[in-house]
């Protein structure tokens, strides 16, 4: 798949694809009328296929500052236990995701950071890689920042799958002595700042880039999908907090509509345009 990049100011900021996710987005996001979908005409043919169901991406981010390489989510990763995900080809999936990163000329040693933007475990899957038997972090020499109040979320109340996410992609970079936990509004450096977009998760954060009077957000799962901008009340059926989810959609949409390239951590196709007004709601213009 096409690594897509976009520039804002000095920062750039290129995709890096793991799979197809639609079958995911149609699961969380399955409470949404398909006949009210169908009446949003921008979305086809970016964002749903010809039937009308959701496309969706699972991808990572690289973020390059003029002095600094970040790595924001890291997709689901190789040779995870993920039993009870077979159907979404998530458990003990083998990729090509280091290898086209790789290729894309961005070596794992040569990252400076990497930011979740929460702990599921399609984001932060490939934050170690099994060496030997043993789960080791996958960028050597990155900081991993993780906001402090989602890691105590997951830590005392993750059920099954999340302590396996816990122990396999989290506890490993703490261990090698890389972790760090930081507040939701932590700010990286100049061009680079978390925002605290909770509801999706307790601690979710999304990544604010601002450059030379030009601003993106790398959405995390604060939407999921761009049909949220045409209704921001479409919640995702694993929300932690549904309502939550709905206010910091509303917020964020109202503080930085024509303003703001929206980057979607799971939106396929172009996976970014410009935020917009589409009178009462929003749009994405790509």
């Amino acid at each position: 798949m096409t690594n897509l990049s976009w520039q804002v100011g000095d920062v750039r900021i290129t995709r890096i694809v793991e799979g197809d996710g639609s079958a995911a987005i149609e699961h969380v996001l399955s409470a949404v009328p398909k006949d009210e979908l169908r009446r949003i005409d921008w979305l086809h043919p970016h964002f749903v296929h010809d039937d009308w169901t959701l496309k969706g991406s699972i991808h990572a981010l690289v973020v390059e500052t003029p002095d600094r390489r970040v790595m924001v989510d890291t997709c689901v990763g190789d040779g995870k236990d993920r039993a009870g995900l077979e159907h979404w080809g998530w458990h003990m999936q083998q990729s090509s995701f280091l290898r086209d990163l790789t290729a894309a000329g961005f070596d794992p040693d040569g990252f400076d950071a990497v930011m979740c933007t929460h702990l599921h475990l399609d984001h932060v899957g490939w934050n170690t890689r099994l060496v030997d038997g043993k789960w080791l972090p996958t960028f050597p020499n990155a900081r991993y920042l993780i906001c402090e109040a989602e890691l105590a979320h997951w830590t005392e109340h993750g059920r099954s799958m999340q302590k396996k996410v816990l122990g396999d992609s989290i506890q490993p970079v703490f261990d090698a002595g890389l972790a760090e936990t930081v507040g939701a509004d932590y700010r990286l450096c100049d061009e680079i700042a978390l925002i605290p977009t909770p509801g999706h998760t307790p601690g979710h954060v999304s990544v604010l880039i601002e450059s030379k009077g030009e601003t993106a957000l790398i959405t995390g799962d604060f939407i999921h999908h761009p049909c949220q901008l045409h209704n921001p009340d479409w919640a995702s059926a694993v929300d932690t907090d549904a309502d939550q989810g709905r206010k910091s959609r509303w917020d964020v949409f109202e503080k930085h509509a024509d303003n703001l390239l929206m980057i979607g951590t799971h939106f396929a196709g172009p996976t970014a345009g410009k935020l917009v007004r589409d009178g009462k709601v929003f749009r994405l213009d790509v």
